[in-house]
C-alpha cells in the first residue's frame, strides 16, 4: 500500500512511502483489539474506592434493645448494616484492576487497529517537523493545514519532538505520542492517525517481530 507524504502545510510533497502489508494490511482481529483496549482502560483505574464495613464504624457496642418481647427482629449493635449509619455489606475495597496480556496478542491488536485506520483512509504520513519553542498556536496551524482542527487526531512522532508534544498538551482533540507509546485505544479513538515519515520504519520493525 502506497501513501503520499504531506508537509506541515498539507501539500503533497510528490513522494510516496510503501506501507508494510504485515503491519498496515492484515485482517483485523476483533478479539485481540477488545482485550488490549480492555487492559488499557483497566490500567487507567486507580482502584482506591473504599467504604466502611461494620468493624470500621465508630459507634456504641452496647445492645440497643432487649432480645425478646419487642415484636421486632433481634438487634445487638448500632453498627449493623441494616441500620442507617451502619457499615456497608460487601462494600468496595481498594484493588488493582490491571491484568497481563501476551506480547504477541498486544502486537496483533495494534497491527489490527492500524490496518483498520489504513483501510478507512484515516492514515496520514507527514514530513518530519519540530518547533524551536513550545507554542500551541504553531501546532494549531498544522492542524488547520491538515484539516484536523475539528477532528480527533493522533500524531505519532519521533522521541525527540518534545516541543511538539508540549505544544499539543492543551488541545483535548489532539494527542502526540512516540512510536514506543503507540497503543490500540489511542489509534482507534482518533479520527485521523498522522505518522511522521521517519517513524514508520520504527513502527514496522517493532510490530513485525
Amino acid at each position: 500500500m502506497k501513501v503520499a507524504v504531506l508537509d506541515i502545510t498539507g501539500k503533497d510533497t510528490g513522494r510516496k512511502v510503501e506501507l508494510s502489508n504485515e503491519v498496515f494490511g492484515i485482517e483485523p482481529n476483533d478479539h485481540a483489539i477488545y482485550l488490549d483496549v480492555k487492559q488499557y482502560l483497566a490500567n487507567q483505574r486507580q482502584g482506591t474506592h473504599k467504604s466502611k464495613e461494620r468493624a470500621e464504624i465508630t459507634g456504641s457496642t452496647r445492645k440497643i434493645k432487649k432480645q425478646k418481647g419487642t415484636g421486632t427482629a433481634r438487634a445487638g449493635s448500632i453498627k449493623s448494616p441494616v441500620f442507617r449509619g451502619g457499615g456497608r455489606i460487601f462494600g468496595p475495597r481498594p484493588r488493582n484492576y490491571s491484568f497481563k496480556l501476551n506480547k504477541n496478542l498486544k502486537r496483533l491488536a495494534r497491527k489490527s487497529a492500524l490496518s483498520i485506520q489504513a483501510k478507512d483512509s484515516n492514515l496520514v504520513v507527514i514530513e518530519d517537523f519540530n518547533f524551536e519553542t513550545p507554542k500551541t498556536q504553531e501546532f494549531v496551524k498544522v492542524l488547520k493545514a491538515l484539516e484536523l482542527d475539528a477532528k480527533k487526531s493522533l500524531f505519532v512522532l519521533g522521541a525527540e519532538n518534545k516541543n511538539v508534544y508540549l505544544s499539543s498538551r492543551n488541545l483535548k482533540n489532539s494527542k502526540v505520542v512516540s512510536a514506543t507509546g503507540l497503543n490500540t485505544y489511542n489509534v482507534l479513538n482518533a479520527g485521523k492517525v498522522v505518522i511522521a515519515e521517519s517513524t514508520l520504519e520504527g513502527i514496522e520493525s517493532n510490530l513485525s517481530k
